[in-house]
């Protein structure tokens, strides 16, 4: 009889830890099962955040190539108008230059039909008229250099306010 109780025991012991031991089972499968879900809402959110991420990145590209664009439309629309005043300047300091050669013509017949200290007066005005239409002419080139120089300072200054709205915006 003892041996049928212990046998007994044993049984129950046995059936004591396997259902023990399912138990246990079933309470980490439902710790696991708890883990993953949270796992798989993390990396749903990074997901979601990256492509969102992209899409920011994107639209600011798409931002930044557009102004780039523009700029660089003003600039090349505007060169016309450069060089038209360049024209302008040239055509100006060749007008000059033409009655500046007119002039020291009528100076030297006047400078001959004077006596000799008139002379001296024909040579310095005509080296004050070569003079001026040196003046003109380095200013109309001075000019066209500055309208250029204005132009691309403005170009400069949208590309430096584009690149800044590429790195400001988030």
């Amino acid at each position: 009889m003892i041996y049928t109780h212990a046998a007994a025991f044993l049984a129950g012991l046995a059936l004591a830890a396997a259902s023990t031991w399912h138990i246990q089972a079933w309470r980490y499968d439902a710790q696991i099962a708890g883990i993953k879900a949270q796992q798989a809402t993390a990396n749903l959110k990074r997901s979601e955040a990256t492509r969102a991420d992209e899409i920011k990145t994107a639209s600011k590209e798409s931002t930044h190539a557009a102004n780039t664009s523009k700029n660089s439309d003003e600039f090349t629309t505007s060169q016309p108008v450069r060089d038209a005043i360049a024209r302008v300047d040239v055509a100006r300091a060749e007008r000059m230059r033409t009655d500046a050669e007119r002039r020291a013509a009528t100076y030297r017949a006047q400078a001959q039909a004077c006596t000799a200290a008139s002379g001296g007066v024909a040579d310095r005005l005509e080296a004050f008229d070569r003079q001026l239409v040196e003046g003109v002419a380095v200013v109309g080139e001075l000019r066209a250099d500055l309208v250029r120089r204005d132009a691309e300072v403005v170009l400069l200054r949208k590309q430096v306010d584009t690149e800044r709205a590429l790195n400001t915006e988030d």
